[in-house]
């Protein structure tokens, strides 16, 4: 290629260089002006007309107001709600087992009948029983007779005492084998524990019965246990008769009030959980034991402010937000405490009101003047209803 052709494109290229410069860049026509060039200014829209057509109105110094759109932060508290799931349990339950091996003579309730403490709900056969004591009481009337013998040979001087005191010492031993044999008797008859409700008899008369064999279950219904697993951040907050609501999940619509009646005194180390156990009151007898419930529980809690996730934003040290502060902008350091759907709650030095910028931080600058947009609008909208 000729040179002159090389100048040629090497102004070209200059010129087109020169031109893009003066047209993008935004200090060109500054930079222009002091090197003596005023051509530049046609490139590029002034000071004041870039104002005018950037992000918001600019003051008569030429400093340009970022238009922004902001919302006032709120106030939302954490772990003030305690939700679980809970197994319920009899307030009491027993399974009935008999003191000794026998016939099981009878049985004296049904499954699902109510007994009360101390009922007989069945009997084993007791002839042997019942000759032992015969056999004892018999024993003890010979003691006795034998005693007031001695007694009368003692008045005359033609017994000693120490004849007396042996016939003492068989008098009661003849009673102990009495109260011996009467309780054996009254082992054959097998008594009701605990009031409560009878369960499905495993076992019917006739049968030969050990002291492991089940005869009945009896469960105490009046009141319902649960028994729940609470969170570790909450341990501390949990106290004995504090206020609850159990929810049965078979039956949502109904919800029962109860109190807190015991807590462990360890975390669980596997699941970091602690257990903790509620009493429900049951007087009409709808609930079981077994079933499920929702247990809630409220609490104070811990109040943060919640501003929306397009608020924060991030820096070399960390989070923060940008709060407006007398129509200037003003950079708050945050840090994150939860977030959820529709706002972030952070831990800041930020009220409950205060305006945060959620849209336009890319025009915001520390101590720069912003306006709000819509803002002018409303106040214009109140000042013509007035």
């Amino acid at each position: 290629m000729p040179s002159w052709k090389q100048i040629v494109l090497t102004f070209v290229i200059v010129a087109a260089a020169a031109a893009a410069w003066a047209r993008f860049y935004p200090g060109a026509p500054e930079v222009a002006a002091r090197w003596g060039i005023d051509w530049a200014y046609g490139a590029t829209p002034s000071t004041k007309e870039a104002a005018a057509v950037g992000s918001g109105p600019a003051r008569g110094n030429g400093t340009r107001i970022a238009t922004i759109v902001a919302s006032p932060a709120a106030s939302a508290a954490i772990n003030d709600r305690l939700q679980a799931i809970g197994t319920g349990r009899a307030n009491a339950s027993v399974t009935v087992n008999p003191y000794s091996s026998g016939r099981l003579a009878e049985l004296l309730v049904e499954s699902g009948s109510h007994v009360d403490k101390g009922q007989i709900i069945a009997t084993l056969d007791s002839e042997t029983e019942i000759i032992a004591q015969n056999r004892a009481k018999l024993a003890l009337q010979d003691a006795q007779s034998k005693l007031d013998r001695v007694k009368s040979l003692r008045a005359s001087n033609a017994a000693t005492p120490v004849a007396v005191a042996d016939a003492e010492v068989i008098l009661a031993g003849a009673k102990l084998a009495l109260q011996d044999a009467e309780l054996a008797l009254q082992r054959r008859s097998i008594l009701a524990p605990i009031s409560g409700t009878v369960g499905i008899l495993p076992i019917s008369a006739g049968n030969y019965v050990t002291n492991q064999s089940a005869i009945a279950t009896l469960d105490d219904r009046s009141s319902i246990l649960v028994d729940f697993q609470v969170p570790e951040r909450f341990a501390a907050a949990v106290k004995v008769g504090a206020q609850l609501t159990a929810t049965p999940i078979a039956n949502p619509s109904n919800a029962y009030t109860g109190t807190v009646s015991a807590i462990d005194n360890h975390i669980d180390e596997k699941s970091r959980t602690l257990l903790v156990k509620a009493k429900i009151a049951n007087p009409a007898d709808s609930l079981r034991a077994g079933m499920s419930f929702s247990i809630t529980m409220k609490f104070p809690g811990e109040t943060y402010p919640a501003v929306s996730p397009l608020a924060i934003l991030w820096g070399s040290d960390g989070a923060y937000v940008w709060q407006i502060e007398d129509g200037k902008a003003k950079r708050v350091p945050v840090r994150i405490i939860q977030r959820n759907t529709e706002t972030v709650l952070i831990d800041a030095e930020i009220d409950s009101g205060d305006m945060v910028v959620t849209e336009g931080t890319q025009s915001v600058s520390e101590g720069g003047e912003v306006r709000i947009a819509g803002q002018d609008q409303r106040a214009a909208s109140t000042a013509e209803g007035s």
